[in-house]
């Protein structure tokens, strides 16, 4: 280590003792009572040490200041970072979503609903798939499938009929579809 390196280093810590406190304090003042004060203090006089040879510096507490928001920033700068990526990876709010027994239910309901369709011809329970799961209209359906819409109502009106004759049985919707915001089962409405 070179004297230059000694003195360097004897002189920020100089600065450290004279100033530490008082810049935790200025500190305080933007970030309350964060534990984040003491490591933003301690990280600038280290960026401080860290600095090639300094010259005499005639107003350390600016010096400090400067540094301590550059951090201050970053640190804001990476909370929102932060908060944003978490955001992106959690869309559906787990508190206000479905319990793991609702979902155990509709995956049952589910199961349940897809042995009835299997029951049902092809096109029928295309149709009626098309409408209920992709949202389709029945203009959209008939030309999807090349069928007319007067076809589209009779299959829809039979997949009806063959869940009421199934629900009446062994209820087809135990748990509400309507409890799952994300659910596009519409079962008792009807797709113009």
């Amino acid at each position: 280590m070179s004297g230059a390196d000694l003195s360097h280093r004897n002189h920020v810590g100089g600065l450290f003792r004279a100033h530490y406190a008082w810049l935790c304090a200025r500190l305080r003042r933007y970030l309350g009572a964060s534990p984040s004060v003491e490591d933003i203090a301690a990280e600038t006089f280290a960026q401080l040490l860290e600095s090639p040879g300094l010259t005499p510096i005639r107003e350390p507490r600016a010096l400090l200041t400067t540094i301590a928001q550059r951090l201050i920033y970053q640190l804001w700068r990476r909370r929102d970072l932060e908060r944003q990526h978490l955001d992106q990876l959690s869309p559906i709010d787990l508190l206000g979503g479905p319990s793991p027994e609702d979902l155990a239910q509709f995956s049952q309901a589910l199961i349940r609903l897809d042995r009835v369709l299997d029951r049902l011809p092809g096109k029928v329970r295309a149709t009626f798939l098309l409408s209920r799961i992709d949202g389709l209209t029945y203009p959209q359906i008939a030309a999807e499938l090349g069928i007319s819409q007067r076809s589209v109502s009779v299959y829809m009106t039979r997949s009806r009929a063959l869940c009421a004759q199934h629900s009446a049985n062994e209820p087809l919707n135990r748990t509400p579809l309507s409890r799952f915001p994300h659910s596009r089962f519409p079962l008792n409405s009807r797709s113009a």
